[in-house]
């Protein structure tokens, strides 16, 4: 993998409580690519913390800072990790005015999961898009309301500022930042390194609808998920759906969208789309076997509705996320 642009100097925000994870796997995904670089490294990298003690994460990790606040460098990239204390550190009247001072001066500035809180208690979020774990979507949009919260992304860029769902998400907007310096083969790369599953778009929601499914439903709802995927390349309707959940059609209609904030068919499609795009990463069957075997009636349905979920054609997802 070559580096051929000037040394990028990336900054991680290190504070006591933090999400250890929020911290490392970028900080992994930054590291890797120096390591696949054949020439000299595209990044340096600086962990910061309020003051120069090491500071201890939520899991008792503990971390030592290479410098504080004041003698930071000047940084291409800032990243703010999230975790419990990113609820306590909002109020740091002199690490907010250094995030304004610092975000004036720095080209990208990020945050990964509740780090979000801290770039809305300083300002910098302002009427924009962002999104963090799903769990603190609704908190985080009524303390800071000027926000566009959207919780069901991976991560959001909105002009020099982006942030991301929880944990493993932190790692899916590296990889999009380092798509965005060194292109999307150094990118894929990183994520084979890193042995990451997929290198996954930040228009994906944060759960699958499988883990959706597990998550929300119960019983009888949360079977009929396993079922579903099992016979997606047949014709799933209402009437065979509600029979296996043993309902009326009338009344199941009902419950599953109570259920799932979704219609049954739109869940199909749901269901359908991301199994195609596991396999369109997977291998390479050809896209018309892969829509057939997804329950499309026709490879041109499938690139519709592709397309439409997720701004591509199922050839152009299948190149930048395949193998």
């Amino acid at each position: 993998m070559n580096a051929p642009f000037a040394v990028k100097a990336i900054g991680l925000l290190a504070y006591d409580d933090m999400q250890a994870l929020d911290l490392a796997g970028p900080l992994d995904a930054f590291g890797a690519a120096n390591g696949l670089a054949t020439g000299a490294p595209p990044y340096s990298l600086h962990v910061i913390g309020l003051g120069a003690a090491a500071v201890r994460a939520e899991n008792g990790l503990t971390v030592t800072p290479a410098c504080s606040l004041e003698v930071a460098p000047l940084l291409d990239t800032l990243l703010i990790p999230g975790g419990a204390g990113s609820r306590a550190i909002d109020a740091d009247a002199h690490l907010l005015c250094w995030l304004r001072e610092r975000a004036a001066i720095t080209r990208r500035v990020a945050s990964v999961c509740t780090g979000a809180y801290v770039l809305a208690a300083a300002g910098l979020l302002d009427g924009r898009r962002v999104t963090t774990h799903w769990r603190f979507a609704d908190d985080l949009q009524r303390r800071y309301p000027a926000l566009k919260v959207e919780p069901d992304c991976l991560f959001l860029r909105d002009g020099r500022y982006a942030t991301s769902g929880g944990l493993t998400a932190g790692m899916d907007l590296a990889l999009a930042l380092i798509e965005e310096d060194l292109g999307a083969s150094a990118a894929l790369a990183v994520a084979r390194q890193l042995v990451m599953y997929v290198k996954r778009p930040g228009n994906q929601a944060q759960f699958s609808a499988p883990l959706a499914a597990q998550a929300q439903g119960a019983g009888r709802m949360s079977a009929l998920v396993d079922w579903m995927l099992a016979h997606l390349d047949e014709d799933v309707g209402i009437e065979r759906m509600a029979e296996q959940a043993a309902m009326s059609p009338r009344h199941f209609r009902r419950v599953f969208a109570e259920t799932f904030g979704a219609t049954p068919a739109r869940f199909v499609e749901r269901l359908r789309l991301e199994q195609a795009c596991l396999r369109l990463t997977q291998g390479r069957t050809s896209i018309e076997r892969i829509a057939y075997s997804v329950g499309f009636n026709s490879a041109d349905a499938f690139r519709r509705a592709f397309r439409a979920r997720y701004g591509a054609t199922p050839g152009e997802y299948r190149e930048r996320f395949g193998c």
